[in-house]
Formats: structure tokens, sequence, C-alpha cells
């Protein structure tokens, strides 16, 4: 036989091996992105806790007895799932978008890129650590929260729906973000004027009903309130929307952005550049 390449060998190269899904392949991605973010526990998951703890202790000293009732319910516990959705959806923001903006500066996507890995196996393989990182915080949070301060937990599984949706969302929106940014710079603008600007007008702090009309019709269009509104149902039983519709507009405003990071992923728009 001669060395080298066949014939054989050349028409085989490019053929998929690993049959229909690349199961190793993605839970090798999705176990770096879970330890990438659990070596530095104190900074990624710990930081956020002692911030949610800071801003529910901050609103019980300050405003808290004199608030009265929110939509029924008293003000603290009106605050829980608020604060813990804002810290959800940040923090799965934060998992994608830092992971992929600091392999893109670094120079080192292509060993994500190189492996036989599809679009769709990127993205799941991403999106674990977003999702991971966001329950890991709800969690802890709720259970804080129901321990320390008796805060109801009316609806398990409404809440349990909306921070899964909600980290996977997020998770999206930050790939979109690392994907189209070339710096740091621009991924702190999304953060410091897109992401929290939104997570802060959507309900975390006090019902919308409290808004002039237009911002309250900017709500109704906006995703991040449908997240906080749906959990803060499956807190407290209350909301200012029907979580059916939250649900809706959640799915589909997830579908659209999973769409859009696919293809980009599948294209290599300016990962491979």
């Amino acid at each position: 036989m001669k060395a080298g390449i066949t014939m054989a060998d050349r028409m085989d190269m490019g053929v998929r091996r690993f049959g229909a899904v690349n199961w190793l392949g993605t839970w090798t991605l999705a176990r770096r992105e879970v330890l990438r973010f659990m070596n530095v526990w104190s900074q990624t998951v710990m930081g956020p806790l002692v911030n949610a703890g800071l801003l529910l202790m901050v609103f019980t000293i300050a405003i808290g007895a004199r608030r009265g009732d929110v939509m029924g319910v008293p003000y603290i516990d009106f605050l829980v799932p608020g604060i813990l959705t804002m810290t959800v959806i940040q923090n799965a923001f934060a998992n994608t978008s830092s992971s992929i903006i600091s392999a893109k500066v670094g120079g080192n996507i292509v060993d994500t890129l190189m492996p036989p890995l599809s679009a769709g196996e990127l993205l799941v393989g991403y999106l674990a650590g977003a999702v991971a990182r966001g329950l890991i915080v709800a969690v802890v949070i709720a259970g804080g929260a129901i321990v320390a301060l008796g805060t109801p937990l009316a609806h398990p599984v409404w809440a349990l729906v909306f921070v899964l949706l909600g980290s996977v969302f997020m998770g999206g929106l930050g790939m979109i973000a690392a994907v189209y940014a070339v710096k740091f710079d621009q991924m702190s603008a999304v953060t410091n004027f897109v992401v929290a600007p939104l997570a802060f007008l959507s309900g975390t702090f006090y019902s919308i009903e409290a808004l002039p009309p237009a911002l309250q019709t900017f709500c109704h269009w906006n995703p991040f309130f449908y997240i906080i509104d749906g959990v803060r149902y499956g807190f407290l039983g209350v909301s200012d929307s029907s979580p059916w519709v939250g649900l809706g507009v959640v799915l589909i405003a997830t579908v659209v952005v999973l769409a859009l990071v696919w293809r980009w992923l599948r294209s290599g728009y300016r990962l491979k550049a």
C-alpha cells in the first residue's frame, strides 16, 4: 500500500463520525462552561448572592415597614422575586458573553470552533453554563428568602419555568452581544446601557401600574418584564399580567434570539474572520 492519504480517505474527510448528535463534544463544552464559572465561584456565584442579600436588607431597613402592601402582599415579599430574577438574568447574560468575548479577544476562540461540533451543539453547550449559573443563584436566593423572610412559594412550577426560560433567553442575548462585539468595552456598554436599564425598568422594585402610561406600554413589549412578572407569579400568586401571556411572549422572544445565534454560529459570523 502506498503511504499517504488515499482517494477514499479524501472522500471520507468532513464526514460526520459521531452520529446525529455529538453527545460527548456537547457534554464536554457544557462541562467546561460550568467549571469555568465554578472555578471562580466567589466572584461568579457568591458575589451576586451577597449583592442580592444587601439589596433586600437595605430595602427592608429603609422603607420595608413603611411602604405598605403592593398588589396585596408585603413589600419585602414583593421585592424577593424581582431581585432574584434580576440577579438570574444578569448572571446568565454574563456567563455566555464573558466566555465568548474572552475567547475572541484572547485569540483562542478557534479551540471551540475547531472540534466537530455543529451550530446547535455549540449553542446547547454554551447555554448549559448560563442555565446552570442562573439556577444556582435562583435556588440559593429563593431558599434564603423562604427560610429567613418567610416568602411564600405559591406556584413553584411557574417560578422554575420562568427562571429557566429567562436563563436561556439571556444566555442567548449574551451570545449575540459577544459575537458582535470585538472588545471588552463594547460588552460593558451593552451590560450597562441595555441589560441593566431594561432589568430595572421592568417591575423589579415596583408594579408597572406605578409607571406613566408610555412606560407601561413599553414594558408590555419588553420580555424582561414578563420574565420578572412570571417569577413573581410563581412566588406570590399575583402578577401584573397573565402568566400565560408572559409565557407566550418569552417563548417567542427566546426562539427568535436562539434562531439568530444559531444562524451566526453556523455561518461563523464575526467568529471565523
